[in-house]
């Protein structure tokens, strides 16, 4: 196991980082084509868009949001040769106490339904499942 870095994202990471995603979100909609995600996260917060590096690579990401509200967090992913080693746990508590230190005194995320075993990794986190209805509307 390399030790992981992890950092703020910054240009020089794109293409590695839009690799990951591809091979970690391969049906992603095409709203979350990673070049317009990374443009788009640029924009909002970017401090929050955070990076792992191990061997000198980028094997993980995650992003965060805070509204003043809730925050969120989206994008985790590691990728699957790296995985099991403790770098995802490791970006969602640096990230989580990102978003404390802004004052967020919630934390919501997504995953499919169909995911089961990132679901079971939220969870061993301390994430629950609530008993709420997610809505969506694309404004593509």
């Amino acid at each position: 196991m390399s030790e992981l870095t992890i950092r703020p994202f910054t240009t020089a990471d794109s293409l590695s980082v839009t690799a990951l995603w591809q091979q970690v979100f391969p049906d992603d909609p095409s709203r979350n084509n990673p070049p317009d995600v990374i443009r788009r996260k640029l924009k909002v917060q970017p401090e929050l868009f955070l990076v792992g590096i191990a061997g000198g690579n980028v094997v993980a990401t995650v992003l965060g949001g805070y509204d003043g509200f809730r925050g969120w967090i989206y994008h985790l992913a590691v990728n699957p040769r790296e995985q099991r080693q403790g770098y995802g746990r490791a970006l969602v508590e640096v990230v989580e106490k990102q978003l404390y230190e802004m004052g967020c005194p919630k934390l919501n995320l997504q995953v499919r339904a169909t995911n089961r075993a990132t679901v079971a990794f939220y969870q061993a986190l301390g994430y629950a499942i609530e008993d709420h209805v997610s809505l969506g509307k694309v404004l593509e």
